[in-house]
């Protein structure tokens, strides 16, 4: 069995130690934030399988956090456990109004937490991650990030490699240049729009004329994969 990622969000050093002894014990893999911010970057660059959230965050709360992430289409999906002394019920309410799967109050012993999160991987790990992805024998292998065409092997960089799985795992939706930028390469501000161009052309070009057309240009918008409409004029 794979190994869960799990990302601790919690401003206090101390309390996210002792979680990620409690899990790294039980095979888990864990990722560590101090902000919402940063659990933000995270969540794009590293997609955890779930996420351990502090209410009490500084400049952005954990509730505001939770409900920017079930907003996005992309992280409507990724579960959520609330970490919280607030015990009253309103808070518990308010929590799972914004879209948390669970809430636990502080203090809690770890084998409560490690019972809640097995619980809530189990309600949410049906189709979660695919480990292969097929489209018209073009073949994305998540586990060895190998990239098959009709058998054939295709060497693509790592930037290509995340490209064609984000667009293989949202077939026939338009995304702005800007979106790919949040969802590829993290929300680095600091990468131009015509980075995506480059690197659209650099994917073309691997993919050969029989998987380039996939790659749709949306004028006005930005790119699709899609296999409807593919021999338009995708290299515009």
């Amino acid at each position: 069995m794979d190994s869960k990622r799990i990302l601790i969000v919690d401003d206090e050093e101390s309390i996210r130690a002792m979680l990620r002894l409690a899990l790294e014990t039980e095979g888990y893999e864990c990722l560590e934030a101090e902000t919402a911010t940063i659990a933000h970057i995270l969540i794009i660059d590293q997609h955890p399988d779930l996420v351990l959230l502090d209410w009490m965050l500084p400049e952005i709360s954990g509730i505001d956090l939770t409900r920017r992430l079930k907003k996005s289409e992309l992280t409507k999906k990724l579960p959520i456990i609330m970490l919280t002394a607030r015990n009253e019920e309103k808070n518990k309410l308010l929590g799972l109004d914004a879209g948390v799967d669970d809430y636990i109050t502080k203090p809690f012993s770890p084998r409560e937490l490690l019972a809640r999160i097995k619980a809530v991987l189990r309600r949410t790990s049906i189709n979660t991650h695919q480990k292969m992805i097929n489209v018209n024998d073009l073949v994305l292998n998540t586990v060895s990030h190998c990239i098959t065409a009709k058998g054939l092997v295709i060497d693509v960089g790592p930037t290509e490699y995340r490209m064609l799985h984000f667009f293989m795992t949202h077939p026939d939706r338009a995304f702005t240049r800007n979106q790919l930028l949040d969802h590829i390469w993290g929300g680095n501000i600091y990468i131009e729009e015509r980075t995506v161009d480059v690197h659209i052309r650099r994917l073309r070009r691997t993919l050969g004329l029989t998987y380039a057309p996939l790659i749709q240009t949306v004028r006005g918008i930005g790119y699709r994969f899609s296999l409807i409409n593919c021999s338009s004029d995708y290299l515009s």
